[in-house]
């Protein structure tokens, strides 16, 4: 639902087909876009009209989703996390890679149009190497509807597996890619909601260092110090401070909580997001470098360098997400595939499950299977 205006938003983009179990989705589908909707992702993968496919099902689903794609020769964007184990992960990436298909994972944050400004900063020399990256998110995610799934670990819920595979993307991103070691710890404090809630993590890379919180247990909202927008770009009400718990303190059950998930799911409802009025973002962040400091924002990036403050502009926003279709148009029409590859998202899930190990045996973990940012194609 959420890459949705996206896809709406180009017309280099077409909506041919969609597999989806409910019927009422299906139908929606093909009164909005005219397509094929099918109730199984094998039919799905046999259109021959299908170029690629988004995949954006439960996080345990991704393993036989991406392989039912590779195997019928589509290429591949996922949701991230890539997928819930590292060998289901592997097998995914070795599936696409034998037939010739690219696996793109996303969207992550790490395509935000700010990210990406920050790393042509650094990459022209300007404010040198980075040697510090600092982010932090407070939000409401524990306490927003959920299916049972999102509040299991095994199953890739919590924080760590839903969110915290966003500031590794970023960080890796900025740092280079190649983490080595990662220290971390996790909170799980509300027994109602028994998954890991919050974690903070040092990870570093051969130049630089990095440190990522999160917490999404609904009490300080950190899009305060991001001008009142929220994570999807659009502005936010401080009076509305609270809504989600006093929401969740009306469900009766599990069974009503899965019903208000499935509310917002596309065409069960009419429910719309408000528009964004700026790019999305995933709470303050803060790179130091030799030269300079960097404060990012979606509005663009604040510079502290040896001498002055200075401003630098994101490109002017016209639709959420479009920093996502401009990574596919770019992959499928001139073979030239963005950072976030599937070995991309390998090395990113990587993290997530050290940052559970590390979090668990309070030692510091190495990491094995890490991919450069010039690595990838």
């Amino acid at each position: 639902m959420l890459t949705l205006p996206a896809f709406r938003s180009d017309n280099r983009v077409r909506l041919v087909a969609a597999s989806e179990p409910r019927e009422q989705s299906r139908l929606a589908f093909e009164r909005e876009f005219g397509g094929r909707a099918y109730d199984n992702v094998a039919d799905l993968c046999r259109d021959r009209d299908v170029e690629l496919l988004y995949i954006a099902s439960p996080h345990e689903l991704h393993v036989e989703h991406v392989l039912a794609a590779a195997a019928a020769g589509k290429h591949v964007l996922v949701e991230k996390p890539l997928a819930i184990s590292m060998d289901d992960a592997r097998v995914m990436v070795e599936a696409c890679a034998s037939a010739g298909v690219m696996l793109l994972v996303g969207p992550s944050h790490s395509y935000d149009q700010q990210i990406q400004l920050a790393r042509s900063i650094i990459d022209s020399g300007e404010v040198g190497e980075v040697r510090l990256i600092h982010g932090f998110n407070y939000t409401d995610f524990l306490y927003r509807p959920r299916r049972p799934e999102e509040l299991q670990t095994e199953r890739g819920g919590g924080v760590v597996f839903s969110q915290g595979i966003h500031q590794i993307d970023i960080v890796r991103l900025l740092a280079g890619g190649l983490t080595r070691d990662v220290v971390a710890l996790t909170g799980s404090w509300d027994p109602r909601r028994s998954t890991e809630g919050a974690y903070s993590a040092l990870l570093s890379f051969p130049e630089s260092m990095a440190c990522i919180t999160y917490s999404g247990y609904a009490h300080f909202d950190s899009d305060e110090w991001m001008d009142n927008i929220g994570e999807l770009g659009t502005r936010k009400d401080p009076t509305n401070y609270g809504n989600a718990r006093r929401a969740l303190e009306k469900i009766a059950d599990a069974d009503e909580e899965v019903r208000l998930k499935t509310a917002r799911t596309y065409g069960v409802s009419d429910h719309k997001n408000a528009e964004p009025e700026t790019y999305e973002h995933f709470g303050p962040l803060i790179v130091s470098c030799d030269r300079a400091d960097m404060r990012i924002t979606p509005y663009g990036i604040h510079l502290y360098n040896d001498a002055a403050r200075v401003f630098r502009p994101t490109p002017r926003f016209r639709y959420p997400r479009s920093e996502i279709i401009e990574a596919i148009v770019t992959a499928l029409r001139k073979n030239i595939q963005p950072a976030q590859t599937g070995a991309w998202g390998l090395a990113s899930l990587e993290v997530c499950h050290a940052i559970l190990q590390a979090a668990a045996t309070r030692a510091p973990v190495h990491l094995k299977h890490q991919i450069g940012l010039r690595e990838t194609p």
